[in-house]
């Protein structure tokens, strides 16, 4: 089997190399991007389909619980039919879902489409990273590590800027045609590159592929649902108490297993597990921030989705700009463990201080979230390329598949908090404003003033549709629910980055005290 990327005697970079990281940081982004896309576009997909609460959780959702799911088998297939070949694949059905969803009637199809879309983007994420780490020759593959890393961190903000400027000109169906589009391009990119795989692979772990998909979806749907179906629900504490046990069985099944889906001895390498940690921070911060901060520029500052997207363009020049700083100190002065902590310690001060500074005007939450991107910068790419560097070349696509589902657990749990932190601060604070708007509008037609009731209750978004929807003569009412709703998101949303901000620094704390100095570390 090619390999890719031919390797020269000083180890330099050659054309075929820098197309490799070209065409899988473009196949990356896709994925991405598609995470965060349709947050923006779900309010006019809702009225065109006619979407409940449940099901646009679930459109969003849905994706993300396959992605994170099929991962890890994902990954130990590209490693044994050839990762090129699982790359087209994801692709090929990552393309025809997207394309899909332009024709559908309803939610339930979107829905499905949506977790089609999902299982392409499982196929395609750890076949990406894997290509680049077998393919470079090893004296660059710190550099083309960065690259993917600052792409893979930059991505979702693509997707918010390019799904706003779609919604600005096209209707919604545009974004899925773009991403049909766009995976059609990847495709016949890919086409022109090598392949790799595992020239003597063992038999593929059936029962380990079950029980990870099983315990990685309990798990990652407990979270993503805690928040609106409360975290006492009967279901929730199903998924996620199995969810654990599961993971637990799976470790044991490994264990026992000649060929094992997962070596999960890597882990005990501390270089393997601090990188794993730090990636599942970053993502919590930053899908925790994206959670919170959009909110934020919408519905407090009014921005439309396209200016909400560039008004989150710091966070990109920052994590691309010091991923590629960060893998060269890392890597340089074999100093993995400061550059971990101070990049995730950096991380935390800009989120704690969100939860302290009223960011009252743009320029103060422009230079926070600049802040918090410099320290997810110098950390995102030393972390992968920890993980990528203590994984047998062999399995690189299992090590990728590692990385990339500790993404998808730190995002799950970013959003978890915030959300459920939100979801209970608001709640607590808006009664007054919600009964009053009841009162008022219900003296004129209280069915309508039992829905806008319901609708400023559930959140700050449905207490802006509400005053949006009054007529002129109500202006002084739209202006009080609007009040009094913003008044109620901005404390629980400072208390969430407070949360967020602690966990992280914990975390910080951690890795500076258990992360080794050098990226390429012994197994213990």
């Amino acid at each position: 089997m090619m390999r890719v990327g031919r390797r020269t005697g000083d180890g330099s970079m050659t054309f075929r190399s820098i197309w490799l990281i070209f065409t899988a940081c473009a196949a990356v982004s896709l994925v991405v991007a598609a995470m965060a896309a349709l947050n923006t576009a779900l309010p006019d997909i809702a009225v065109d389909t006619g979407a409940t609460n449940a099901e646009m959780t679930w459109i969003i959702d849905g994706y993300t619980l396959v992605l994170a799911a099929l991962l890890l088998p994902a990954g130990a297939i590209g490693d044994r039919i050839g990762r090129r070949t699982v790359l087209l694949v994801g692709l090929a059905v990552f393309g025809t879902a997207s394309l899909a969803a332009v024709w559908v009637d309803g939610p339930t199809s979107l829905i499905v489409t949506r977790v089609g879309a999902g299982v392409g983007a499982a196929l395609i994420m750890p076949s990406t990273l894997s290509l680049i780490t077998a393919g470079v020759p090893r004296e660059k593959r710190a550099i083309a590590i960065s690259v993917w890393a600052a792409v893979a961190g930059a991505g979702a903000i693509a997707g918010f800027f390019v799904t706003g400027l779609l919604l600005n000109f096209f209707h919604w169906n545009s974004v899925f045609i773009a991403f049909a589009a766009s995976s059609a391009a990847t495709f016949l990119l890919t086409l022109t590159i090598g392949s790799s795989k595992d020239e003597h692979p063992g038999r593929f772990d059936v029962l380990g592929s079950l029980t990870s998909m099983s315990a990685v979806a309990g798990v990652v749907y407990g979270l993503l649902e805690g928040p609106h179906r409360g975290w006492t629900d009967p279901l929730i504490l199903v998924c996620l108490i199995g969810g654990a046990g599961l993971i637990v069985a799976f470790v044991r099944i490994e264990q026992r297993r000649t060929d094992p889906l997962l070596d999960v001895g890597l882990f005990r390498n501390r270089a393997f597990a601090s990188g794993s940690l730090s990636v599942a921070l970053q993502f919590l911060a930053s899908f925790g921030l994206f959670y919170l901060v959009l909110q934020q520029l919408q519905m407090v500052y009014g921005y439309s989705a396209l200016k909400s997207a560039v008004a989150l363009f710091p966070m990109v020049a920052g994590v691309g700009v010091f991923a590629m700083l960060g893998n060269w100190i890392a890597v340089r002065f074999d100093s993995l463990r400061f550059v971990l902590a101070t990049g995730i310690g950096i991380t935390a001060a800009g989120v704690i201080l969100l939860g302290v500074v009223d960011t009252d005007e743009y320029w103060k939450l422009g230079v926070l979230l600049s802040v918090c991107a410099v320290g997810i910068g110098l950390a995102t790419a030393p972390s992968t390329t920890a993980i990528m560097s203590n994984t047998p070349l062999e399995n690189q696509g299992v090590g990728s598949a590692v990385n990339d589902t500790a993404r998808e657990f730190g995002a799950a749990i970013g959003i978890a908090l915030a959300g459920s932190i939100m979801a209970a601060g608001y709640e607590a604070r808006i009664g007054a404003t919600a009964a009053a708007a009841k009162n008022q509008i219900g003296a004129f037609d209280p069915a309508a003033g039992a829905q806008a009731e319901e609708a400023i209750r559930g959140s700050l978004a449905g207490a802006v549709k509400v005053s949006d929807s009054l007529p002129g003569q109500a202006s002084q009412l739209a202006h009080e629910i609007v009040s009094g709703a913003q008044g109620a998101f901005l404390p629980p949303m400072q208390s969430a980055c407070l949360v967020l901000g602690g966990t992280l620094a914990v975390g910080a704390l951690f890795l500076g005290w258990f992360a080794p100095r050098k990226i390429l570390e012994p197994a213990c």
